[in-house]
């Protein structure tokens, strides 16, 4: 049995009922809207987030109507800052595939992520959980915060570790918190079993941010950039960041401002690129994702329902060993 299905399994029939709630969500009279929601569908991934979700509402029993609203309320956020995201990197690709803005253009994603925000926003009101409206009108502003933190951090020519995990916190750890923190909520949880799983939720989402940077390093398609995309935008992450504020190399720093104005050529992104890797900075990376695997792994320590508790684990595993 691979990681997946050991994912899926204790909520494998409540994934089913979520996947059909959020499909019907996205039907629509207009047709010009029909054609483009049908086109994010037809992609829709692993609903890795909302599975989250309902395992750890599952460890409280049974899954609530409100636990299946929340679910689609944060794939309905994730789905429209996808989208959202295509538009502000102008990226022409999304999952191997055409971005909606360059399927369709920038004005129809804007309007459609706008849409999918407003979804999002009805199911969470469905919940009738003031408590759930709260954590999703918070978990905006961070993932919005956290996109204006990394353009603001572009133009500062200093190097920082903690800038860095600031931006990931707030634009990918934030989604993967609330999914978690929902779950509980959803469920009744106690208040420290609601933090406890958010914090759960924290953790795995820097490993995923940390992998998803460390993929930046290296060549491969299907992973669905070029490697050393994150540089042509301007962005020095995790492995690149401790090799040069490890090695102080004088020809590297150099390259620091070429990379943040969008100056640099290919090869001196390839040059920076080979640099880092010779110097331990994909070790390191992997090393501080594996130090928050750990810490997530011990807040799965008082988990009851054994089928949720390996769930979670294999999760976080696959995490870290997915190749795309």
């Amino acid at each position: 049995m691979d990681k997946l299905d050991i994912i899926r399994r204790p909520v494998e029939s409540e994934l089913k009922k979520l996947r059909e709630l959020f499909n019907q969500s996205l039907e629509t009279s207009n047709p010009l809207l029909q054609s483009v929601l049908d086109y994010i569908t037809r992609r829709n991934g692993k609903m890795m987030r909302p599975i989250l979700t309902l395992l750890v509402a599952k460890e409280f029993g049974s899954v609530s109507q409100a636990t299946y609203h929340a679910g689609v309320t944060l794939e309905m956020l994730h789905t429209a800052s996808l989208v959202h995201d295509d538009v502000v990197d102008e990226s022409n690709e999304r999952r191997g595939q055409l971005s909606v803005n360059a399927a369709f253009n920038n004005k129809i994603s804007v309007l459609v992520g706008d849409y999918l925000l407003s979804t999002a926003l009805q199911h969470s009101a469905l919940t009738n959980k003031i408590e759930v409206v709260k954590v999703i009108a918070q978990l905006g502003m961070e993932l919005s915060e956290g996109e204006i933190l990394q353009l603001s951090n572009i133009n500062n020519q200093d190097l920082s570790e903690g800038v860095y995990f600031e931006v990931i916190r707030k634009k990918t750890a934030a989604l993967f918190a609330a999914c978690a923190q929902l779950g509980a909520l959803t469920a009744k949880a106690s208040d420290t079993e609601v933090e406890k799983f958010r914090l759960f939720g924290e953790k795995v989402g820097m490993c995923f941010q940390i992998k998803d940077d460390i993929f930046d390093f290296f060549h491969d398609e299907a992973i669905g950039k070029p490697t050393g995309n994150d540089m042509l935008e301007g962005k020095l992450t995790l492995p690149a960041l401790y090799v040069l504020l490890h090695t102080q190399d004088e020809e590297m720093l150099a390259l620091v401002p070429k990379v943040k104005s969008l100056t640099a050529t290919p090869d001196e992104i390839s040059r920076l690129i080979e640099f880092t890797k010779a110097n331990g900075g994909i070790e390191y990376a992997e090393d501080v994702m594996m130090r928050y695997k750990e810490d997530a792994l011990l807040l799965l320590s008082e988990v009851r329902n054994e089928p949720v508790r390996r769930a979670l684990t294999a999760y976080i595993e696959y995490v870290i060993e997915r190749n795309k």
